[in-house]
């Protein structure tokens, strides 16, 4: 089963290495490679088959900003209500169940986290959170309420809000749709492989990350952004920011007028094939 809103893969210096397209390719799953002109040679070189899209500018120093808004406004253009937006180094996507991971076969899962997120009126983001967090020995809910979407998200085209600044986009869109009163959800029933970040050469790596003092300027933006609730904080030899989402505790989930909740599983079809991914 596919998806039923459109996929957007933003990528950038990683023609050889596009670890989401290879991921989707094999996944059957359609797809978008959003690029910039400059290189879309090298990636319809990679990648012939798969749908591209690119960008009205290049190099214009800003990170990833400007061709996520592109996107937004390309996926409202299309005329649907959601679009994914997906980092280009994410090496798998898996289920968890009963505490272990598991490789999937097909784009299922993607569509479970569409039907799950179109239940409700009031949830501006939702997304799959990374594989690496949701450790075996752990007790894991199917999913986190009001935190952080990152990475593989899935964003409602009403919102008023855009991509901004430079640094700590993801929190940023993520704090101001928690704090207009709407919801957030982070499935870990379904998760993607994250590379680690700046473990790649290529998109941000190259022009945003390498160019800081140990990514205070991540964190000194984001507390610009929202001073409220942002603190900086000294862990693993560099800057982090620290956020207390226990604030937003109170954001409800509506459901939507005339849906009835069914007291009953739906696997979309899915079947355990596999041996677990652990860890």
């Amino acid at each position: 089963m596919n998806p039923k809103y459109p996929i957007y893969v933003i990528s950038k210096g990683r023609y050889n290495k596009c670890l989401t397209a290879r991921e989707l390719t094999k996944l059957s799953v359609d797809f978008t490679l959003v690029v910039e002109p400059q290189e879309a040679k090298l990636y319809k070189a990679r990648w012939p088959k798969t749908n591209m899209l690119l960008t009205p500018f290049s190099n214009l120093g800003q990170g990833s900003i400007p061709v996520r808004n592109f996107v937004w406004e390309h996926s409202i253009n299309l005329g649907v209500d959601k679009h994914w937006i997906l980092d280009d180094n994410i090496e798998g996507f898996h289920r968890l169940h009963q505490n272990e991971k598991y490789k999937v076969g097909d784009g299922t899962i993607f569509r479970c986290c569409e039907d799950f997120t179109d239940r409700y009126s009031n949830i501006g983001l939702s997304g799959m959170n990374y594989h690496s967090f949701c450790k075996a020995t752990d007790p894991i809910p199917p999913f986190y309420l009001n935190t952080r979407i990152y990475s593989c998200i899935l964003i409602d085209n009403t919102l008023p809000y855009r991509w901004r600044g430079k640094f700590n986009e993801d929190t940023d869109l993520s704090l101001n749709v928690l704090k207009s009163g709407l919801c957030t959800i982070l499935f870990n029933a379904f998760l993607c492989g994250k590379v680690t970040t700046m473990r790649m050469q290529g998109g941000n790596t190259d022009n945003v990350y390498k160019e800081t003092n140990q990514r205070e300027e991540f964190v000194d933006s984001l507390i610009k952004q929202h001073p409220d609730c942002v603190q900086k904080v000294w862990r693993f030899n560099r800057y982090h920011h620290h956020v207390d989402y226990r604030r937003f505790k109170t954001n409800k989930l509506i459901y939507k007028d005339g849906f009835i909740p069914k007291n009953k599983v739906n696997n979309y079809g899915m079947k355990l094939l596999t041996q677990s991914t652990q860890p």
